[in-house]
C-alpha cells in the first residue's frame, strides 16, 4: 500500500507485506460506514449496553467470526469474537469499549449536558459526506467499527495464523458509576468493569491493543483517584442569620472549589513526566434543600477527579490532596473540611521496548512516512489500565478527533463525529500490526 511517496507496508518481510495487502483488499469505506451507523444507532449509555453488545456478536457472526455475547447482568453485555490461528503464536486482542457516558434521552441529560440536546448527541448516525455523526460515532463507537472491520478483513483473507486475533468490546469502559433513576442492579458499572470481567472469564491475550482516539502510540496513561469533599458550615434559618453564629458551607463550599481548581495547575506540573500530564477538577457540589431557599445545610458536598501519574499511588495522590485542603481550611479561618476517598484506579504503563509496542511504532512511522510523534501531557484514562494492570501489555492507538471539519467542533461534537478517512486509515493499521503480531512464533515476539 502506497499513498504518494509514503509506504505504509514499509518494514514488513515480503510474506506479511502480501498477507496485509490482501486484508486490507477487504477494507471498504461504504462498509466502515455501515459499520459505525449500526452502532450509533443503538444507544449504549453505561450499563445499558447489552443490546448493542448482541449487535456486534451477530455482525461478527455474519462474517464467519466464532462470538459470543458475555452478560455481566440482564442489562450490561460484553461482547467478543476470536480469529483462530494454530495455537503455535501469540494471541493479539484488538479491544474497545462500547458505552456512552450520556444516553441522548433528554429527561436523563438535559441539563446537565446542554440546554437541549443537538443532532450529534442523539443515538441516530447522519451522515455528512465523509463524516459521520451521532451520540458516540468517534468514542468509543468509531474505534469499534475499525476493530470490527479490521477482524472481519482479516477473516476474510484467510490468513494462516500462528496465534488467535480476539476481538473485545467492552461495557462499562466509561468514568461512572450508575446512572441514577434507571434501576442499575450495581453500582460498579462503569471504571471498566466490563473490560475486567472479559479478563476474569478468559478472554485474555499476550498483548492487547486498545482502540481510542489519539493519533499516536501510547503505552502509558493515568489512572484516577475520585474524592468527595465534605465542607462544614452552620444549619440555620436567613431570618437568623444577623442574630446568630453564621458560616454558610454552600459560600464556604465555593471558595474551597476556587482554590483547589488554583491547585490543581500545580500539582499537574509537580507530576509532570513520561507521556502524562495528570489533571484535576471539582465536577459537582451537592447541598441543601431543593424544596426551600429559607435554610442552609450543616454541609455540602462535592466531587474530585484527580488523575494519577503511573509512578503516583492513590495513596499518595490522597496525601496531597488532604495536604492542600488543610491549606485552604486555614485560610479560610479553620473550617471543618472531611477528605474521603471513594474510587481509584492505578494509572500502568508497559514496556516500551516490548514487542507490540516496537511493532505499533514501526507501523506508525510507515503510514506516516516520519518519525514517530510521542504524545505528552495526557489525561485521559482508559481500560488499558485494566488491561495492564492484569499482566497483558497493552498500547493505545485510534483516530485523531475531527477539528478540521466544515463545521464548529466542540468537546462534544468532537465525541460524536468520525471521518471516514481516519477510519479507514486506522483500519488499515490495525491489520498491519494484527497480522504483524498472530502470524510470528512465541519466540520472536518474546513470549515464554
Amino acid at each position: 500500500m502506497t499513498v504518494g511517496q509514503v509506504d505504509a507496508l514499509a518494514g514488513l518481510d515480503a510474506q506479511r507485506r502480501r498477507w496485509t495487502e490482501q486484508a486490507c483488499s477487504h477494507v471498504d469505506r461504504d462498509r466502515l460506514r455501515e459499520l459505525l451507523t449500526g452502532l450509533v444507532d443503538i444507544p449504549s449509555p453505561t450499563g445499558d449496553e447489552a443490546p448493542l453488545a448482541r449487535h456486534i456478536t451477530a455482525t461478527l457472526e455474519a462474517s464467519g467470526i466464532e462470538s459470543h455475547t458475555m452478560y455481566l447482568d440482564d442489562r450490561q453485555a460484553n461482547s467478543w469474537g476470536r480469529v483462530r490461528g494454530n495455537g503455535t503464536g501469540p494471541d493479539l486482542l484488538l479491544y474497545t469499549p462500547i458505552d456512552t457516558v450520556t444516553s441522548g434521552n433528554p429527561e436523563e441529560d438535559l441539563p446537565w449536558a446542554g440546554e437541549s440536546l443537538r443532532a450529534d448527541m442523539l443515538p441516530r448516525a447522519v451522515a455528512d459526506d465523509d463524516y459521520v455523526i451521532g451520540l458516540g460515532a468517534s468514542n468509543p463507537k468509531g474505534h469499534a467499527a475499525c476493530v470490527m472491520a479490521a477482524g472481519e478483513a482479516i477473516r476474510a483473507a484467510g490468513i494462516p495464523l500462528s496465534g488467535d486475533l480476539l476481538l473485545g468490546f467492552g461495557a462499562g469502559g466509561m468514568p461512572t458509576n450508575a446512572r441514577p433513576g434507571v434501576g442499575n442492579p450495581r453500582r460498579n458499572t462503569g471504571q471498566g468493569v466490563g473490560c475486567s470481567y472479559l479478563l476474569e472469564q478468559g478472554v485474555r491475550a499476550d498483548f492487547a491493543l486498545i482502540a481510542k482516539p489519539g493519533w499516536t502510540v501510547s503505552w502509558e496513561e493515568v489512572g484516577l483517584a475520585w474524592f468527595e469533599i465534605t465542607v462544614h458550615g452552620s444549619h440555620t434559618y436567613v431570618g437568623s442569620r444577623h442574630r446568630l453564629p453564621y458560616r454558610n458551607p454552600v459560600a464556604l463550599a465555593g471558595a474551597v472549589a476556587t482554590r483547589l481548581e488554583e491547585w490543581f495547575p500545580k500539582y499537574s506540573q509537580a507530576h509532570r513526566d513520561g507521556l502524562v500530564m495528570p489533571q484535576g477538577m471539582v465536577a459537582n457540589i451537592r447541598g441543601g434543600w431543593e424544596r426551600t431557599a429559607s435554610f442552609t445545610p450543616e454541609n455540602v458536598r462535592m466531587m474530585v477527579d484527580l488523575r494519577l501519574s503511573p509512578r503516583t499511588t492513590p495513596s499518595a495522590a490522597k496525601r496531597e490532596l488532604v495536604a492542600a485542603v488543610r491549606e485552604i481550611s486555614d485560610e479560610l479561618g479553620g473550617i471543618r473540611i472531611d477528605v474521603e476517598q471513594v474510587l481509584s484506579i492505578p494509572g500502568e504503563g508497559s514496556d516500551p521496548q516490548m514487542w507490540l509496542c516496537r511493532s505499533a511504532v514501526e507501523a506508525w512511522e510507515a503510514v506516516e512516512g516520519a518519525p514517530h510523534t510521542e504524545f505528552h501531557d495526557a489525561s485521559g484514562a482508559t481500560d488499558a489500565n485494566i488491561l495492564r494492570g492484569r499482566g497483558i501489555p497493552t498500547v493505545r492507538v485510534g483516530m485523531p478527533k475531527v477539528v478540521d471539519a466544515p463545521f464548529e467542533v466542540d468537546f462534544a461534537m468532537g465525541m460524536n463525529t468520525v471521518d471516514l478517512g481516519e477510519a479507514e486509515k486506522l483500519t488499515r493499521y490495525l491489520i498491519r500490526v494484527a497480522l504483524d503480531t498472530v502470524t510470528r512464533s512465541l519466540d520472536e515476539v518474546g513470549v515464554d
